[in-house]
């Protein structure tokens, strides 16, 4: 007999990890919205009220060019996993066994409905997690350009000079400055964790390998 979880205890990760996105996120929108006030007090403009703060291009910018770079790391990670390896990680499959993620799906009467289905519900269900990431990526790049462009036109405004249409911003640096300064350190970050995990452990973790393990087992 299976056993019944409560809600927290069945979502308990998941609950924690949004929470603190939650936590941070407006951590983020009070010191942006102070510190966009105090660069408008030095050049003699009045503040931002909440609400002017939250559509502004410099709230829009900030959050969605961290997003997107979240969202591109995951894509790639998903896709580059299926075929390329790290001896000794326990971020990677083994090196040369098939797997489980690697047979073909069959339908069962507790399979996901598109197993069932087949045909081109089943070819994009195979594909979902890598569609879905990429999707998202797609989603935060265009608000973040949004944003990027909305702030900057803003600027421009504020100095008295005509705002920038976008297929003349997508061509300046300051678009892809901040794009680029994000994605360099969303593969620096999974670089580390592949790389770490073949020597280091954590108890208890599924990121890592049993604390026993040799260096050259790979996969956890």
């Amino acid at each position: 007999m299976s056993k019944r979880y409560s809600f927290t205890r069945r979502n308990g990760l998941s609950l924690v990890l949004l929470g603190l996105m939650i936590v941070f996120w407006i951590a983020q929108f009070c010191t942006g919205w102070a510190e966009r006030n105090d660069e408008r007090e030095e050049e003699g403009k009045s503040a931002l009220s909440f609400v002017q703060y939250a559509r502004s291009g410099h709230f829009i910018q900030s959050t969605f060019e961290n997003w997107e770079s979240e969202f591109l790391q995951m894509a790639l990670y998903v896709l580059l996993t299926v075929s390329l390896r790290q001896m000794g990680s326990s971020e990677s499959k083994k090196m040369d066994e098939k797997e489980e993620v690697d047979r073909e799906p069959q339908p069962h009467p507790d399979a996901p409905w598109p197993v069932k289905k087949g045909g081109i519900w089943l070819s994009l269900y195979k594909n979902s997690l890598f569609l879905a990431f990429a999707l998202l990526f797609l989603v935060s790049f265009a608000l973040h350009f949004y944003g990027s462009l909305k702030g900057h036109n803003e600027e421009q405004l504020d100095k008295g000079l005509p705002p920038d249409h976008w297929n003349t911003y997508i061509l300046e640096p300051r678009f892809w400055f901040e794009s680029f300064q994000n994605w360099q350190s969303e593969f620096l970050a999974v670089a580390s964790i592949v790389l770490l995990s073949i020597w280091l452990r954590q108890k208890g973790s599924p990121e890592s390998k049993p604390v026993d393990a040799p260096y050259s087992q790979t996969g956890s």
